[in-house]
């Protein structure tokens, strides 16, 4: 039997998508195994998206309805992680997860701490538009020139043993987009194992957010993380 899995979902002003999706997501968890189960992390929706969640799925206990007040990806995410009770947590977006990949990452229990979906390993496929692969690349560009990264995507899905959630998370200072990026980058530092399986990336519906609007501030985030990081290295020599 595969060890327990959270798969957690921010969802923000998802009401009209989720009738579709959460059935397609509880058919994953029934594909990954018995022990999986699913937090919907709504955000500070101006729609009726808590409710419509909690109707999508129908009494079923393996999906909880975590509510949060205010609009923001990465702090829903922290705050899913840090809710789950399983020995592993996923992050994945509710128009984009495969039980392909959550099973493979389960099965690298016994050589990984974390295991990344990643749209830039040798035989990921790729489908979006050019300018959405042509972002990634710039973004994993920056990942190793300003934070020294080896790892090639940071986006995405990815599955962590739960006690690196434990020690990482409650240190992780951004939200929004870089959350999960500062977690993975810490991680990394911090000499756990990470493992990267190469994605198939096929989007179910156009991309809802601007990149035009993106790129400016996930640039600044990440000179802040790494102002934050060096401080920190100075502090403890």
């Amino acid at each position: 039997m595969p060890p327990s899995l959270t798969v957690v979902v921010p969802i923000h002003n998802e009401a009209g998508f989720l009738p579709e999706a959460v059935p397609r997501l509880l058919a994953t968890l029934d594909r990954v195994g018995p022990g999986t189960t699913a937090i919907l992390a709504e955000n500070g929706s101006t729609d009726d998206t808590a409710a419509v969640a909690v109707r999508a799925a129908g009494g079923d206990p393996r999906i909880t309805v975590l509510r949060l007040p205010t609009p923001d990806y990465g702090a829903a995410m922290r705050d899913g992680f840090l809710a789950a009770r399983s020995e592993w947590v996923a992050n994945v977006d509710i128009d984009y997860f495969s039980a392909e990949f959550l099973s493979a990452a389960l099965a690298l229990a016994a050589e990984a701490d974390v295991v990344l979906a990643s749209k830039r390993a040798p035989g990921a496929v790729d489908h979006r538009g050019p300018i959405r692969r042509l972002a990634t690349f710039t973004f994993n560009l920056l990942l190793r020139t300003l934070l020294g990264s080896q790892v090639s995507d940071t986006h995405g899905m990815k599955v962590i043993r739960s006690t690196v959630i434990a020690e990482i998370a409650p240190r992780v200072t951004s939200t929004k987009d870089l959350f999960d990026t500062e977690l993975v980058i810490r991680a990394e530092r911090a000499g756990y194992r990470i493992r990267e399986i190469p994605a198939v990336v096929e989007e179910l519906r156009a991309t809802r957010s601007s990149l035009l609007k993106r790129v400016p501030r996930t640039v600044r985030g990440l000179w802040r993380i790494r102002r934050t990081l060096r401080a920190e290295s100075r502090n403890r020599s």
